[in-house]
C-alpha cells in the first residue's frame, strides 16, 4: 500500500505541477478560430452528435469544478433531448482539470471502454463531493472506481500511465494558450467562446440565433 500510496502521489504531483494556470494567461477576443478550435487533441475527442449538425458547442470542463457539475445535472440534458438528439447541435467534451484530482478523475474517465465515457463523467459530476473533496483522494478515487468497474490493480495501472496524463494535460494547455480558457466551464459555440454555468435557456438563445 506505501508503494502505492507513492506511486499516486507522484502522479497527482506530477498532475500538481503540470495543471498549474498562471495569471498570465492572455484573454483573447470572443471568438476564435473555429478550423483550429475543432483539430482533436491527442486522445482523440468525446463527441455526440450529428457530425453535420448546424452548431458545434465545445465545452472545457474540470470534474472538481462545481459549476461543471451544476452545468451537467441542470443543462446537459435538456440540451442533449432538445438541441443534440434532434440533429441541432454536435457537442464536444474536452478535459481541463484544474487540480490532480480532477486529473486522477479524467484519466479513470479515460480508461473505461470508450462508450462508457459520457456515463462515467456523469457519475462523477453526480457524486462530485463523495470522491473529488475529501482528505484522502486516493481512497476516496479508489472507492468510486470500484463502483464503476475497476479493480485495483487496474486503478492503480491507470493513475500510473504518464502518457495518457501527458495526454490530458495537453488538452488543457491547448485550451489554455491557444484559446483564452481560465475558468471553468467555457464554452464555444460556433467558435464565440462563454463562460459559466449557462442555463437551458441562456444557451438555447445563443444557439438559435445560429440556426
Amino acid at each position: 500500500m506505501t508503494k502505492t500510496r507513492r506511486q499516486f502521489l507522484k502522479t497527482t504531483t506530477l498532475a500538481a505541477v503540470a495543471l498549474g494556470l498562471t495569471a498570465t494567461v492572455p484573454a483573447l477576443a470572443q471568438t476564435v478560430d473555429t478550423e483550429k478550435l475543432l483539430k482533436p487533441g491527442p486522445l482523440g475527442d468525446k463527441i455526440v452528435g450529428d457530425e453535420n449538425a448546424p452548431v458545434t458547442i465545445v465545452e472545457y470542463a474540470s470534474l472538481t469544478c462545481g459549476h461543471c457539475a451544476t452545468f451537467h445535472k441542470n443543462t446537459y440534458p435538456d440540451l442533449k433531448k432538445d438541441y443534440v438528439e434532434t440533429g441541432k447541435v454536435r457537442f464536444i467534451f474536452r478535459e481541463f482539470p484544474l487540480d490532480a484530482v480532477a486529473a486522477a478523475g479524467f484519466m479513470l474517465a479515460r480508461c473505461q471502454p470508450q462508450d462508457k465515457y459520457f456515463d462515467t463523467v456523469d457519475i462523477m459530476f453526480e457524486q462530485q463531493r463523495s470522491w473529488a473533496f475529501t482528505e484522502n483522494p486516493y481512497q476516496s478515487l479508489l472507492d468510486f472506481s470500484k463502483q464503476i468497474g475497476f479493480t485495483q490493480e487496474s486503478f492503480e495501472e491507470c493513475l500510473t500511465d504518464q502518457g495518457l496524463l501527458d495526454a490530458i494535460n495537453a488538452v488543457k494547455d491547448r485550451g489554455a494558450n491557444e484559446f483564452g480558457v481560465n475558468s471553468t466551464p467555457t464554452f464555444f459555440i460556433n467558435g464565440e467562446k462563454h463562460s459559466g454555468a449557462m442555463t437551458i435557456e441562456e444557451m438555447g438563445k445563443i444557439i438559435d440565433a445560429h440556426l
